[in-house]
C-alpha cells in the first residue's frame, strides 16, 4: 500500500505546485486571497465512514495523516456508521461551522447526493473521494480508483483461472458507484463466456467480513456446487472463506477479493491456493483529496485553478499475482 500511497502523494504534490504557481503568477497575496499580511483560517470538513472494515480503517488512518500536515487549517472530522448518520453529520457541519470546503467519502452514493447538493448550493468547495454521488457535476473535484478497470481485470483473471467454464458465485459490495462500475465492467467480460454460469442474483455484503460470512452461509445452503467466488473485496472474501471452512465445503477451491489488504497479499505471495491473486485499491486516496482541497482553497483563486485543474481524477489499479506480490506487501501497513 505504501507504494501506491507514494503515487497518490506525488499526484497531490504536483497539483499543489501547479496551484500555488498559478496563483503566484496571478499576483495573489496571502491565504484566502486577501491583502498582503492578512491570513484567513480555512475551515474544512472531512466526512468518511467509520472503520467498519479494513479498507475504511485505512481511509481513517490516511485522513488523519493528511490533516496533520496542515495544522493551520480548522479541521472538522466526523465518522459515520451509516448513510443516515453521515447525512446528519454533514448538515451539522454546515449549521455549526462556516465551512470553506468539504472532503467526503460517501457511505452510499444515492442517499448522500441530496445533501451534497445542499453543500454545493451554499458555495462550499467539495472534493468527493472514491464513492461518487448519483448526480454528476456536484463535486468540484472527484477522485477515484478506476473501478471499471478493477472489474474488468478481476473478471479477466477469473475467466482465465476457470478455463472459461464453471459455476461462479459473485458477492457484491455496497450500493454505490464503486460497486456499480466494478460489477458492470465484470459482467461485460463474463457475458462473452456463456459457459461460465453466474449463480443467482449477486447479493451485497457491504464490504464487511461479518456480512460476507452471513451472505456466504446462505449461498452455501442454496448451491451444492460452486467452482469459484468473486467477492471484489478482501474483507468480504475472508468472511466467505470462514463460512466455506465451517461448512466443510471442498468444491470451492479459490476466490478473488480485492483492495490489496496486506494479509491477502501475503497469502498471494506465499502461493496460497485459496487466494491466487488480488487487486489494488489503496485507501490513501483520501489523503490526495485532502491535499487537493487545501491547496485549491488556500489562495482564494478557485476560478484561476479551474482553468487547469481536472475535475475528475481516475487512478489505475493493478492485478497482484505471486510474481509481483512482494512489491505490494508491507507488513507494517495499517491495511
Amino acid at each position: 500500500m505504501k507504494q501506491f500511497a507514494c503515487v497518490f502523494l506525488v499526484v497531490a504534490s504536483a497539483v499543489l505546485c501547479l496551484a500555488l504557481g498559478a496563483c503566484r503568477e496571478a499576483g495573489e497575496g496571502t491565504a484566502g486571497g486577501q491583502g498582503q499580511g492578512e491570513q484567513k483560517t480555512l475551515t474544512i470538513g472531512v466526512s468518511i465512514p467509520s472503520a467498519d472494515h479494513g479498507w475504511t480503517a485505512g481511509v481513517g488512518y490516511w485522513a488523519k495523516r493528511a490533516m496533520a500536515a496542515y495544522p493551520q487549517v480548522n479541521w472538522v472530522y466526523m465518522l459515520a456508521d451509516n448513510a443516515e448518520d453521515q447525512i446528519q453529520d454533514v448538515r451539522d457541519m454546515m449549521a455549526q461551522q462556516k465551512l470553506d470546503g468539504l472532503v467526503v467519502l460517501a457511505h452510499e452514493s444515492v442517499p448522500l447526493t441530496p445533501v451534497a447538493r445542499e453543500v454545493r448550493d451554499k458555495g462550499i468547495y467539495i472534493v468527493n473521494v472514491d464513492r461518487g454521488f448519483a448526480e454528476p457535476g456536484i463535486a468540484n473535484v472527484f477522485i477515484e480508483g478506476d473501478n471499471e478497470s478493477f472489474g474488468r481485470k478481476s473478471a479477466e483473471f477469473v475467466v482465465e483461472k476457470m478455463g472459461g467454464r464453471g459455476k461462479l458465485l459473485i458477492i457484491r459490495g455496497i450500493p454505490c458507484t464503486v460497486d456499480t462500475y466494478r460489477f458492470n465492467a465484470a459482467m461485460e467480460v463474463f457475458k462473452k463466456h456463456p459457459e461460465i454460469e453466474i449463480l443467482g442474483e449477486p447479493q451485497f455484503a457491504y464490504y464487511q467480513r461479518e456480512k460476507g460470512h452471513k451472505v456466504m452461509q446462505d449461498l452455501l445452503n442454496k448451491y451444492d456446487h460452486i467452482d469459484a467466488v468473486w467477492a471484489q473485496d478482501d474483507d468480504i472474501a475472508l468472511g466467505a472463506e470462514q463460512a466455506i471452512r465451517e461448512a466443510g465445503r471442498t468444491d470451492i477451491q479459490w476466490m478473488l477479493g480485492g483492495a490489496g489488504m496486506k494479509d491477502i497479499v501475503k497469502r498471494v505471495m506465499d502461493g496460497d491456493p485459496m487466494f491466487p491473486a488480488d487487486i489494488t485499491y489503496p485507501p490513501s486516496m483520501i489523503a490526495v483529496g485532502i491535499h487537493m482541497c487545501v491547496s485549491n482553497l488556500r489562495d482564494g483563486k478557485l476560478e484561476a485553478v479551474r482553468q487547469f485543474m481536472p475535475r475528475h481524477i481516475k487512478l489505475d489499479v493493478d492485478l497482484i499475482t505471486p510474481d509481483n506480490a512482494a512489491e505490494h506487501y508491507y507488513p507494517d501497513s495499517v491495511y
